[in-house]
């Protein structure tokens, strides 16, 4: 394997084709290539977490872990700095598995395959994991080093942030021992994160009334593809495509123009993911066939239309289905699904009146696909504001409990309140100006981060959320900016450093 890897490396060196193993700080980028190497989608971290363990073994530290998998290792001062207070640096160790249409590729198997494209890494037609192996990566850095001044350090990686937030949700009460933490999950460098919205996931059962596929029908599949989607809280605003409503729209029109027949509508995957690719699969009258494609391709020029300038690579296709559907939804039913996927609200509903350019509000209709039960509709509510968070998953749930499906609204998680007084807070803006000449710009976030939960086991934290450069995480467009890396190092070294 690795002298697999070292003539990989020498080949690359030889067409001057650089891998992540050239890339600088490589303490850094050494553990966050490890990382790719392990699957760990959100449930599924027993290998991570396995690693992790072994690493403390490794390096004779002290670790914990909770009875969900959380785990924590500690890192005792260096000399002379005994007395100073106790900081945590925190990242969660799963990952967004998204991937093209086209890519093979087992996220619970197989390695992510990494690419540096200019100034950028990237994965090979998946999502790449730097949300949040990169925050991962720079815990080990810093447990690994011999070299960094620090007073007690203690490294915290919570599970299954993705899709629910649950390791930070039931973290045990004892696992945090000092009062300040840094969580390094966001994605802008030179920003620092002092507050984020809370948000809840509304899951709908839509029941199936099928009936016999009528004479002198023909079917076919419609595609919608080609669309960037991206992270439901940090992307929303960019009124980026939704694939779902995409294809629901084409459905209307074909559906009104009589030309169609529904069978099936699925697409979109993980709730906190702008849906990219969505499928509907029925029937067209034969005779009509012309006509239907003329139609589809009248409404898919004009959605382009719409998104040019935002998504501009939507692609509608229509073809002739192989597998022959054995059935078609009953008129009223197939009336009522797609009416409410219509209504569903999607996007921002509000801006805060608070900070400037921060969302409040926001609806993700984030995925449908056929089940037993009927049409699984996934939809997620996000909000700085409590009770705008529960207006919105009540928009949702009125809309679907009048189409005559079952609805359920999970209880979600809290936000985190700024805290503009914070002593963390100051220390990370007089950090950064010292390192970089500037002052770092103080934001919140629309994201959901831990940092809201922490606070509820662990009252009087003292937060701040910072990050390096990443874009359109959630997405197999995801990739980090190189240079940032290696800002974020020197930045998160200085503050542990410094901090007294």
């Amino acid at each position: 394997m690795w002298r697999l890897l070292a003539f990989m490396v020498y080949i690359s060196k030889i067409h001057n084709i650089m891998t992540i193993h050239d890339l600088q700080p490589q303490c850094v980028w050494k553990y966050f290539h490890e990382i790719t190497q392990i699957p760990r989608p959100s449930k599924h971290e027993e290998k991570i977490l396995a690693y992790l363990v072994e690493f403390a073994k490794s390096h004779n530290l002290e670790y914990k872990q909770d009875s969900v998998g959380n785990t924590i290792i500690y890192k005792p001062a260096t000399p002379g700095k005994e007395n100073v207070p106790t900081i945590a640096l925190q990242a969660h160790v799963d990952m967004v598995c998204e991937k093209n249409a086209d890519k093979v590729h087992d996220f619970m198997v197989d390695p992510i395959e990494t690419i540096v494209d200019g100034d950028w890494l990237k994965a090979n037609g998946t999502t790449l994991g730097a949300d949040d192996g990169m925050g991962v990566a720079i815990e080990l850095a810093i447990l690994a080093s011999e070299d960094i001044a620090h007073g007690p350090i203690e490294c915290l990686f919570t599970i299954d942030e993705e899709t629910g937030i649950t390791g930070a949700q039931n973290i045990a009460a004892d696992l945090l021992r000092g009062k300040v933490l840094i969580n390094l999950d966001s994605e802008d460098e030179g920003e620092v994160y002092v507050g984020c919205a809370g948000g809840c996931t509304t899951k709908i059962v839509m029941p199936i009334e099928k009936e016999d596929v009528p004479s002198g029908m023909l079917p076919i599949e419609i595609k919608v593809s080609g669309l960037k989607g991206g992270h439901s809280g940090g992307d929303i605003h960019l009124q980026r495509g939704n694939a779902v409503k995409i294809a629901t729209r084409i459905a209307k029109h074909l559906m009104d123009c009589e030309l169609f027949r529904l069978t099936t509508i699925s697409g979109g995957n993980l709730h906190n993911a702008i849906a990219r690719e969505a499928v509907l699969k029925g029937y067209v009258v034969n005779a009509k066939r012309e006509d239907a494609r003329i139609e589809c391709n009248i409404i898919a020029a004009q959605l382009q239309d719409e998104l040019q300038g935002v998504d501009e690579g939507l692609h509608v296709s229509l073809q002739t289905n192989d597998e022959i559907p054995q059935y078609v939804l009953e008129p009223a039913m197939a009336k009522r699904l797609v009416d409410a996927l219509l209504a569903t609200p999607h996007g921002v509903l509000a801006m805060s009146h608070d900070i400037e350019g921060l969302v409040e509000t926001s609806v993700n209709l984030a995925s449908i696909k056929e089940t037993e039960e009927g049409f699984l509709v996934v939809t997620s509510q996000r909000s700085s504001t409590d009770s705008q968070k529960i207006l919105a998953a009540q928009m949702v749930q009125s809309v679907w409990e009048l189409a005559g499906a079952k609805v359920d609204t999970g209880d979600g998680y809290p936000g985190w309140k700024p805290n503009m007084n914070s002593k963390l807070l100051k220390h990370s803006i007089e950090t950064y100006k010292r390192l970089f000449g500037k002052e770092p710009a103080v934001k919140a976030i629309h994201a959901g981060l831990e940092c809201g939960l922490f606070l509820e086991k662990y009252p009087g934290l003292d937060m701040i959320s910072v990050g390096p450069t990443f874009r359109e995480v959630h997405s197999p467009n995801e990739r980090v900016e190189i240079k940032t890396v290696a800002m974020f190092w020197d930045y998160v070294k200085d503050m542990i450093s410094t901090f007294a």
